[in-house]
């Protein structure tokens, strides 16, 4: 404790006394919201330190602040002005904070209009002014409990559920929605794959992708959707990442019990610069040493690259791209649950990418976008009976691609008060899948004689078809500011299904209005419809006889109907409320048993590859409570209840509870900035029990030594409940500058409280008392149809404190 106590102090006057001869640097550009030309002349103050600066001829400046956390403020005649809050400078990276500004109108003064534009509750986005959330880099990396992962941060948003009960997946659930029903763009190229360990067909994962040190801000959408974005039906997130450091190399690398990552950018020549990074994981050593059977490893890689070809013209390139493995091996204590998960859980071999070109050229009062993209996702899992990698013992096999090849044009225009917005975009998807999975094994009565076949999915298929598009958005200021109209249109196509080239099948209207009552009251309404392809897992989906029978699927439906206000009483200090219902239309169900794939969950596997109808109905519906206070006098804050009820039908057309029907769902983050550059933050999150179907102990008993888990019984669909998720996590920050670095400690804790969270059942059989073999009712060897063994319902909690404690080093 000696040493500890010394090494604190160490840091507090060393701290103390770097503190006064450094300084760093904020850069970055003030350019029209409209229209993205350069605003020049834009007054920058950085408020509490009195400093200013004004833009150039292109909109950018730069200014030298003394090491600290600032409220920057910009403003300039004819916009209105604009805060950002929570601006942490150091001695290493500069810091870039970019800024769009919205015109006023011209006639503001003549009609005298007496309430002020800064205190305006009005979103400044033309396009979705309402069911918008906005995460800044601060905020998701001094997130607590977030581990630097976008994914987890976004979990604390209202309206956004878990999934499985302990909230240990990335599957990012808005207002009743199945994960894959949100879209990703990242400085306008499409993402599909965010996480590691994606399960292919329905978005998730274990880790997020993106490196923190790349995002400039993260806006999410979940209602009123821009009809420039194709497929979502729940959520889009719209990521911008900064641009590399134009003067000089620097960077940063971080370190820490589970992963380094390394990040560097810098100038390649005067007009391009770039953002490079990579990151290995420690999760197998980790596993490791807490005695898990599972053996995760990935690493990730990251680029941007900015060329500006004159004024008017820049281009961008991106890539990321990920490798994961999911390994075992054999635990030190042997217990009944790592054997159960030796026996359920696939190998995994995975890898996928994405890179992107966009090229942006102002026009007079607009800009025109270019972006080429390509993605790929290459998925393999192997699963067999006991973990023995015999093909006579195989109970899964999925090796498949997906690979998509994107055009997208747009042209945007501001144009007597009107942001219009038009484009075109084409897609050629190809999808490859080979396919083994064991459903159920055969049956057979006390003499021998077949009752029932092994049942299983086998295929072998190949496909390339093309999507396309088109969409057109408008949106106004009306009387004198106060009303917000925005509408869009768009249509999708494809060359696959059946009634793919139908372009009024998926004409897809919205509208949406926010009327601005008086200076700190806004009233927000908005409906619109919503289409989305089915998966490919689905639509390359092969029967027995090699016929493609998903080509018959519908797109998938979903109408929103939203009403919301929104109260700010200061310019640091919002809240907000909004109820919503949302209505699904052709949802995919399953032939096999007739059940809605809403229902049905999400492993870490492949989803879809079986026959399918268009057939279900679906509705979420709730409500949405947020405030958020913006930092001051260092205290900042963000709470959110929602209440959220999501049910689908099925062949029978019952609407029954769906896996994401948390119900009950409650966040709060609070920061507080100490002297001395440390930081404190604390999370709370509940979640109310995730639906869940209990087992068919027959069907179970028959066919868990094959499969390996049990077989649910569908009579009962999501009848039974977890208990309710909760979760405390605690962060402290510590940062020292000196000259032209900055080290940064931190200790991020998972679950402080020890908080026990129910795990999903698990159908197994009693073992030994040295879980060495199964026992049995006769005591000799357990038979293949298990009817000698012991059926056990394996309930278990996950509830650990997990300390994540690292370094951050900037240059």
């Amino acid at each position: 404790m000696k040493v500890k106590h010394l090494l604190v102090l160490i840091l507090l006057n060393f701290g103390q006394v770097v503190k006064a001869q450094n300084s760093g640097l904020i850069t970055g550009t003030v350019q029209n919201a409209n229209t993205s030309a350069g605003v020049v002349g834009a007054t920058i103050l950085v408020n509490d330190v009195n400093l200013q600066t004004v833009t150039d001829s292109l909109g950018n400046y730069k200014i030298k602040v003394p090491a600290g956390t600032f409220k920057i403020s910009v403003s300039s005649v004819g916009f209105v002005s604009q805060i950002k809050y929570n601006i942490v400078v150091s001695t290493g990276t500069p810091q870039l904070v970019n800024f769009d500004l919205q015109p006023e109108s011209k006639n503001l003064q003549e009609v005298n209009i007496k309430f002020s534009k800064q205190k305006s509750a009005v979103a400044t986005d033309l396009v979705t002014p309402l069911s918008v959330q906005q995460l800044t880099t601060e905020e998701i990396r001094s997130n607590p409990g977030g581990n630097f992962d976008v994914s987890k941060v976004v979990q604390t948003l209202p309206g956004v559920g878990i999934s499985n009960g302990t909230g240990e997946r990335n599957d990012i659930i808005i207002r009743g929605g199945a994960p894959n029903e949100n879209v990703y763009y990242l400085d306008g190229i499409e993402i599909p794959v965010l996480n590691h360990f994606q399960t292919q067909g329905s978005s998730g994962g274990a880790q997020g992708i993106l490196n923190v040190s790349f995002i400039e801000s993260l806006k999410l959408s979940s209602s009123a959707f821009d009809a420039r974005y194709d497929n979502p039906l729940a959520s889009t997130f719209v990521i911008k990442q900064r641009d590399g450091n134009p003067e000089r190399l620097s960077g940063n690398a971080r370190v820490s019990f589970t992963e380094t990552a390394l990040t560097l950018d810098g100038p390649l020549a005067n007009n391009t610069t770039f953002l490079a990074s990579a990151r290995k994981s420690y999760l197998s050593f980790l596993f490791k040493l807490i005695d898990l059977p599972i053996r995760p490893d990935f690493e990730d890689f990251q680029f941007k690259v900015t060329h500006k070809f004159n004024d008017k013209t820049k281009l961008t390139a991106i890539g990321l791209g990920a490798i994961d493995r999911f390994r075992f091996a054999p635990t030190k204590e042997s217990t009944l649950e790592n054997t159960y998960i030796l026996r359920s859980t696939p190998y995994i071999n995975q890898w996928n990418y994405t890179v992107g070109i966009n090229i942006n050229h102002k026009i007079e009062n607009g800009f025109l976008n270019f972006t080429l993209s390509r993605n790929m996702f290459d998925n393999k899992l192997d699963k067999f009976e006991d973990q023995i990698m015999d093909e006579t013992k195989r109970v899964l096999r999925v090796a498949s691609q997906e690979d998509e090849n994107k055009f997208r044009f747009d042209i945007n225009k501001f144009v007597n008060g009107w942001k219009i917005g038009a484009g075109l975009m084409a897609q050629l998807v190809g999808y490859e899948g080979n396919l083994f999975n064991k459903l159920s094994n055969a049956v057979y009565d006390g003499s021998g004689n077949l009752i029932s076949p092994q049942r299983s999915i086998v295929f072998n298929n190949s496909i390339n078809f093309w999507k396309y598009g088109a969409f057109f958005q408008a949106s106004k200021n009306l009387f004198n500011e106060r009303l917000l109209v925005s509408g869009g249109i768009r249509t999708d196509m494809n060359s696959f299904t059946n009634e793919g080239n139908n372009p009024l099948s998926t004409l897809s209207p919205r509208i949406s209005f926010s009327y601005h009552l008086n200076p700190k009251w806004d009233i927000n309404a908005s409906v619109g419809t919503y289409f989305k392809i089915p998966p490919y897992t689905a639509l390359g989906y092969l029967d027995n006889s090699g016929n493609a029978l998903n080509k018959n699927l519908d797109y998938i439906q979903s109408t929103h109907y939203v009403l919301g206000t929104q109260f700010l009483p200061k310019t640091d200090l919002r809240f907000t409320f909004e109820a919503f219902y949302k209505r699904y239309n052709n949802y995919l169900v399953s032939v096999n048993n007739g059940i809605s794939l809403a229902n049905q969950g999400a492993e870490y596997t492949s989803f879809g590859s079986e026959p399918l109808l268009s057939i279900g109905d679906g509705r979420t519906y709730g409500f949405e409570v947020f405030a958020q206070q913006k930092l001051i006098n260092k205290l900042f804050y963000v709470a959110s209840y929602s209440y959220v009820v999501s049910k689908f039908s099925g062949a029978d057309g019952r609407f029954i509870s769906s896996s994401w029907d948390n119900r009950h769902l409650l966040s709060f983050t609070l920061g507080y900035k100490l002297r001395r550059n440390w930081d404190l933050g604390l999370k709370y999150r509940y979640a109310g029990g995730t639906p869940y179907t209990p087992f068919d102990l027959t069907a179970s008993q028959l066919n868990y030594l094959s499969l390996g888990t049990g077989v649910l019984n569908f009579n009962q669909l999501n009848s039974q409940r977890l208990g309710a998720f909760n979760q405390l996590d605690f962060r402290v920050d510590k940062r020292i500058n000196f000259k032209r670095t900055a080290v940064n400690f931190y200790v991020d804790i998972q679950n402080i409280l020890k908080s026990k969270n129910d795990d999903l059942p698990k159908y197994t059989f009693q073992r030994t008392s040295d879980n060495s073999n199964f026992l049995t009712t006769d005591g000799q060897a357990v038979k293949s149809d298990g009817s000698n063994a012991i059926p056990y319902i394996l309930n278990t909690s996950s509830g650990n404190l997990i300390p994540s404690l690292g370094v951050i080093f900037e240059f």
